[in-house]
């Protein structure tokens, strides 16, 4: 039987090795990193290295708010942010439009200010397009407002931008389902609602999972080089989205004639998983509203899937998928 080959990264990524040895060690501290005796107290000493380890692996100076995944983070940073106005990009994941169903879609006459929270994601999910976050954060600094940005496809892939609060899943990038944080430069942004972590989030931390997620980032690199993807780019060129800058990891292929539920249900065939959009909405047979948001035509939207690469994606995985890519042309 034919070797399968995963190549919906973007979705989630398999669990690396390193994490599951560090979620088993997180296991055998099983108490509650909150409570006072020496059993709790040993976990939380854990889960603080945790916390101070992820901080190193991403750059990051400020505030770390362990969440149950970005949902649950978005949900923090945009709920309890003090703030009066929530702003949001057209290209943002639906997570963010959960998070903030009063949000007021971005626009070039959009008019930021003091108590005002710009949402707008580091790489889509969609696409591999890469927003100027930084460009932006200067912009919108100078009126007052804050900017946070969604980070659950480039943490552990590319450096982080310089924004506000970011939001990072460790499951994209070789970590355990189920563990994420919101990145914070200060508590004073946020309304504390009680509960663990300082206040600011409500349930008993998941211990495992900050080990793992700490193990992840931390370990080595990926099975493809840049030089690899790079290469696969420019095989796949001719049929991939061009939309502006985009990482070598997330590809929006299109084909020239073959609608996208067909080249999924053929390519799953072949022994290739890839998807349709975001895991989110690619089980629906709707138009992909971030596709929408970037200018996408309906019939070329209908004809895109999308290829994402990982921490286990080797190169000869790439070279087979675009044999198989290739030929259903």
């Amino acid at each position: 039987m034919k070797t399968r080959i995963y190549l919906d990264h973007a979705a989630t990524s398999p669990l690396r090795p390193e994490a599951r040895t560090a979620m088993e060690e997180g296991f055998a501290l099983w108490a509650n990193p909150s409570s006072p005796h020496g059993e709790g107290r040993k976990a939380k000493a854990a889960l603080e290295d945790a916390r101070d380890r992820i901080k190193a692996a991403l750059g990051w100076s400020g505030e770390l708010i362990f969440t149950s995944g970005a949902s649950e983070a978005l949900a923090i940073g945009l709920q309890q942010a003090k703030v009066d106005r929530r702003i949001v990009s057209a290209v943002e994941h639906d997570a963010v439009f959960r998070a903030a169903p009063d949000a007021v879609i971005s626009a070039d006459d959009t008019v930021f200010g003091e108590r005002s929270i710009l949402a707008v994601q580091h790489v889509n999910s969609e696409t591999g397009v890469i927003n100027p976050v930084d460009q932006v954060a200067q912009t919108v600094r100078q009126t007052g407002a804050f900017v946070l940005s969604d980070c659950s496809q480039s943490a552990g892939k590319l450096d982080l931008p310089d924004a506000d609060m970011l939001v990072v899943s460790a499951h994209k990038f070789g970590g355990p389902i189920g563990i994420g944080a919101l990145l914070v430069h200060d508590f004073n942004m946020l309304e504390p609602i009680g509960g663990h972590e300082r206040g600011y989030r409500q349930g008993t931390e998941n211990l495992p999972g900050a080990l793992g997620m700490a193990a992840a980032l931390e370990a080595g690199p990926w099975a493809t080089s840049e030089q690899d993807r790079q290469q696969f780019a420019e095989r796949v060129a001719g049929d991939a989205l061009s939309i502006g800058d985009q990482v070598d990891y997330i590809f929006a292929l299109t084909h020239p004639s073959i609608s996208a539920q067909a080249l999924l249900i053929r390519l799953d065939a072949a022994g290739f998983a890839v998807s349709a959009g975001s895991a989110c909405s690619s089980g629906t047979l709707k138009k992909s509203r971030v596709l929408d948001a970037f200018g996408v035509s309906d019939e070329v939207a209908a004809r895109t899937i999308r290829v994402s690469i990982g921490w286990s994606t080797k190169p000869e995985d790439l070279q087979e998928f675009a044999k198989a890519w290739e030929a259903l042309k």
